[in-house]
């Protein structure tokens, strides 16, 4: 009997890390090892790390430093822990540098070791060493033209799968693939809710990101293969999928039609067992008349925008190499909400950009004061190296960028909490997540994301399970978070 191998996947920022990690999971579950939910029952702790910005970062080295810990642990007979390798973003950013500044890893993985985790893992696990990769801008590994980066199959794509067979006898639980670049999956949960990813990479050349270097230029999975996950997650129990890329206004542009969201969306709302169908990542200066009707109109797709505004100071957003201003904003969130007037909207913004003038801050401060946006995030700007933004000149003070970042949250605070009392009265589907002794009945409306965009707190768990959808009537609120009464019927498929 082959000797037991476990194996745990901790797993930082945002949902396209956690749809990597599944499939790192399905790849190591078909060679079988054995997932455990705790790193310190593991014998490897592979940590799916974060790059984005700086507070993402140093959760990652936290959460390194806390499996090293384990691993210190267990060779004083306290645990099981043996080896910690990180994966993910960060890793792949900064590869070696990562490794020589953290040695408390015994590995660094980027995306080309992916197809191959397995054997990395059993080699670190066996007391070898595998070289950490060098970092290279991963936009260049593709072709410029979009329409011929779909030929390029000896690329890693994350979340794609790659063009080697699948093995056969896969194990319960692990996707079958459904097409030459699927990938394999094993959920790492059991929430009614999952992501799938529509594309990586970006093609934006916005001043303050790194992404595209390290996530590589933008390349839609082909919509059978997101079809097929969509039935393969149905089927184990998913109520709602969450499509996620670096953009997903931009899907289709790459397979010659960049119109075919607003034809795929309706095919995975008929997928049987699917009740809602969720788009993340918005483009604004990509939105098409079409994608909105189809988003607002749709039986089972969420009237939900997640708008990447950034700024609303046509001078900050030209900076930052991004397109609108407050009144073709505005404009937007009008025709949205005369399409649906429920619809859910969110944003994240940037203060402090170099040379945001006080008349810059006070226009952003105007867009939002009628924008009257569910969710909203607020970050202080810093500098992100290999970004354009680095070599701007009109660097702010870190106080002034602290002192705007503080005034903007709070008026981010106040803002959604009106926006959520503007709900009361309003009749809801809201999917049940979860049902327990403490926190009672919780799930979220169709302008509630998972994790970002508050929640429906029942007044009564009564009659309710995971994975239901129900008509609730909203009776009050607490900030973000609507309370509702359950009206005991379900709702209308």
């Amino acid at each position: 009997m082959p000797e037991r191998r476990t194996v745990a996947l901790v797993t930082l920022g945002c949902a396209r890390n956690e749809v990597d990690s599944e499939e790192l999971a399905g790849r190591l579950a078909a060679d079988g090892w054995e997932l455990v939910e705790d790193a310190s029952d593991a014998d490897v702790a592979v940590v799916n790390t974060c790059g984005f910005v700086e507070a993402a970062k140093k959760d990652s080295v936290d959460a390194l430093l806390e499996a090293n810990d384990l691993k210190a642990a267990a060779q004083e007979g306290g645990g099981r822990t043996q080896a910690v390798v990180a994966v993910g973003c960060m890793a792949e950013r900064y590869g070696k540098e990562l490794a020589e500044a953290l040695p408390e890893a015994d590995g660094v993985l980027g995306f080309d070791d992916y197809a191959d985790i397995s054997d990395r893992l059993q080699t670190i696990l066996s007391g070898g060493v595998h070289a950490s990769h060098t970092p290279r801008d991963r936009r260049k590994l593709l072709p410029l033209s979009p329409v011929e980066r779909q030929q390029a199959t000896d690329v890693a794509l994350p979340g794609h799968g790659d063009v080697s067979p699948a093995p056969e006898d896969l194990p319960e639980g692990v996707a079958p693939v459904s097409g030459p670049r699927a990938p394999l999956r094993r959920r790492l949960g059991t929430s009614p809710v999952a992501s799938v990813k529509l594309a990586s990479g970006c093609d934006r050349r916005c001043s303050f990101c790194a992404i595209p270097s390290f996530r590589g230029s933008f390349i839609s999975r082909r919509p059978s293969d997101v079809l097929g996950e969509t039935r393969w997650l149905a089927e184990q129990g998913v109520k709602e999928v969450m499509l996620v890329s670096e953009n997903n206004t931009s899907y289709g542009k790459d397979l010659g039609d960049i119109r075919l969201l607003e034809t795929l969306l309706p095919e995975l709302a008929a997928v049987d067992g699917i009740e809602r169908v969720r788009v993340s990542y918005l483009q604004p200066a990509e939105m098409r008349p079409g994608l909105i009707d189809v988003l607002t109109s749709t039986p089972k797709v969420a009237p939900y925008f997640d708008l990447s505004f950034q700024h609303s100071a046509p001078g900050v957003l030209r900076a930052m190499r991004r397109f609108g201003d407050t009144e073709r904003f505005w404009e937007l969130l009008e025709t949205i909400r005369g399409k649906a007037p429920q619809a859910g909207v969110r944003s994240n913004f940037i203060v402090g950009f170099p040379g945001e003038s006080e008349a810059d801050f006070a226009e952003l401060e105007r867009f939002l004061g009628a924008a009257r946006l569910d969710a909203i995030g607020v970050f202080g700007y810093s500098d992100e190296e290999g970004t354009e933004a680095v070599s701007y000149d009109g660097k702010l003070d870190a106080d002034v960028i602290a002192e705007r970042l503080e005034h903007l949250s709070r008026l981010a605070e106040e803002l959604t909490a009106q926006r959520a009392e503007e709900r009361l009265g309003e009749s809801l589907e809201v999917l049940v997540e979860s049902v327990d002794g403490e926190d009672g009945a919780v799930g979220r409306a169709a302008h509630q994301a998972p994790e970002t965009d508050g929640q429906v707190l029942f007044t009564s768990r009564d009659g309710l399970e995971p994975g239901r959808i129900v008509m609730a009537k909203v009776v009050g609120t607490e900030g973000v978070d609507l309370v509702a009464d359950c009206l005991g019927e379900e709702a209308g498929r």
